[in-house]
């Protein structure tokens, strides 16, 4: 049984920041194809500024809910993009989801994922299929909901988390975008891969990582 505290979701934070950075230029370049090949940008600035943000912070006297949102401002007073509102509010239904929690099982940090996703679902007003990174979001909050029902270990859960994101954000290659600026394409975005949809694997395997 895991249990993590705020300075455990500072840590996955941490490895989140890391792991944008070191593909920035990927996601750039996904980007560049079926959008304004800045997405990698986006995500680097906004995850920078929750990282800076949560070191400020005195771990010892705050909840993962405090951590959560103060992640959720710092994201999206950095990020004016698409992606800025739709990780602010997956931050913020987090830190719902935790409310009153002060250290976190594998329950709580698997029911946080799933907070993650529908916040990205709703704020979005995406469905699976219409090329977005509810593409690999969804499947990926599935498969961790599932595998933790199933009594597999959070590494276990968070990798089915991992290998169903990377499927869905593969199978957006063979989907017309009908959400944002791609949308724009038409069937001119066939065979490309949402670089939002690319992205949330990364963000999902270092939290992964950072958590597990």
């Amino acid at each position: 049984m895991t249990a993590i505290d705020t300075a455990g979701l500072k840590t996955m934070f941490d490895a989140i920041a890391v792991a944008i950075e070191a593909d920035k230029d990927r996601l750039c370049q996904l980007d560049g194809v079926i959008g304004d090949a800045d997405h990698g940008i986006a995500m680097v600035l906004g995850f920078g500024a929750v990282r800076d943000a949560l070191a400020a912070l005195d771990l010892s006297a705050i909840e993962p809910t405090a951590l959560l949102n103060t992640a959720a401002k710092s994201f999206l007073n950095a990020v004016g993009a698409s992606s800025g509102p739709l990780y602010a509010t997956a931050f913020m239904r987090a830190a719902v989801a935790v409310k009153g929690k002060v250290t976190l099982a594998d329950a709580d940090l698997v029911a946080m994922f799933q907070a993650m996703a529908q916040g990205i679902r709703d704020r979005g007003k995406a469905e699976i299929g219409e090329k977005t990174m509810v593409d690999a979001w969804q499947p990926a909050a599935e498969a961790a909901a599932a595998a933790h029902a199933a009594g597999k270990t959070l590494a276990e859960s968070l990798e089915a988390a991992l290998e169903a994101a990377k499927r869905g954000a593969e199978a957006t290659k063979d989907m017309i975008a009908v959400k944002g600026r791609s949308s724009r394409l038409g069937e001119r975005s066939l065979g490309h891969i949402d670089p939002g949809a690319a992205s949330a694997v990364t963000v999902i395997g270092a939290m992964r990582k950072g958590l597990a």
